[in-house]
């Protein structure tokens, strides 16, 4: 499971309910649905809910078609035992027993409980209380439109942003250089003026950052990867050097003021606590 954790929580009728994204998956805490019923022994009505051999066999199709190391002989000594007075079941337990990646399980004083993927989380929801679960759901959409508008406003205008200035910066190559180049030279230009700015930010070129991410170069580049206080620091980058073009100055040489004002922004903006802020917006996006 990926180390990336935040934590969130959503109101369900008057209960907090925590969120634990891991990666780019939702987990809805079965801990808080639980203390609905038992706030004392949360992990009591899971253990009741688990113990059923229709839930187990929800349980098992769900992990069938979403996990590829799902452990399919173990699930069907479950599944065969399921219902049984003698048949007991924990979180725990099926977790090692399947593989599970529909439900974890966390330790800690804040994050601590059992979690699940909403399609099981929902189901256990509805076992607790059918109007309980359509208010989670309700809430639990709220919170995705709400990090859908946040991603909207804060990364897509930013991005945008980014674009417009490029588009500022290439022009300015055209103008400034291009004319005394051939065509050949004027494609290999774009090219190193565009990793000038990626080296004078990122510390590498397109390319390498490439070769060091071959999956995510398949859906982007590195600046659609980087965060919001790297997209501020660009688009000033951007202009800058374009007004470097301007005065004739060499590409060494504009890559070394680059670097310099690059790393003097960061440090304007980190003693003035503006990463803290955008490390928050980073979140919602």
């Amino acid at each position: 499971m990926k180390s990336d954790m935040i934590k969130t929580e959503i109101d369900v009728k008057g209960s907090k309910i925590g969120i634990m994204r891991v990666g780019d998956v939702d987990y809805i805490s079965l801990t808080d649905l639980a203390k609905r019923i038992d706030n004392d022994e949360p992990r009591l009505p899971i253990r009741d809910w688990m113990r059923n051999k229709e839930v187990i066999s929800y349980l098992g199709l769900w992990e069938e078609i979403h996990n590829e190391n799902f452990n399919r002989v173990e699930f069907d000594t479950f599944k065969n035992e399921a219902g049984s007075n003698s048949f007991k079941m924990s979180p725990q337990k099926w977790i090692k027993g399947v593989n599970s990646i529909g439900i974890i399980s966390k330790s800690g004083k804040y994050n601590g409980g059992t979690y699940a993927h909403p399609d099981i989380a929902f189901e256990f929801a509805s076992w607790l209380s059918p109007e309980f679960k359509l208010y989670l759901i309700k809430e639990f959409e709220r919170l995705k439109k709400n990090e859908a508008y946040q991603n909207k406003i804060e990364w897509n205008i930013n991005r945008e942003l980014a674009k417009a200035n490029y588009l500022i910066h290439t022009d300015t190559i055209k103008n400034y250089i291009v004319p005394t180049l051939t065509e050949r030279q004027i494609r290999y230009v774009y090219a190193e003026e565009a990793d000038v700015l990626n080296v004078a930010l990122f510390g590498m070129t397109a390319k390498e950052w490439r070769d060091k991410n071959p999956v995510l170069a398949k859906e982007g580049n590195i600046r659609d990867y980087t965060d919001l206080l790297h997209l501020i620091i660009l688009n000033n980058l951007e202009n800058a050097n374009a007004e470097f073009i301007k005065l004739g100055l060499k590409q060494s040489d504009r890559l070394v003021k680059l670097n310099e004002s690059a790393r003097y922004q960061m440090e304007i903006l980190k003693n003035n606590k503006i990463v803290d802020n955008l490390k928050y917006l980073d979140i919602n996006v």
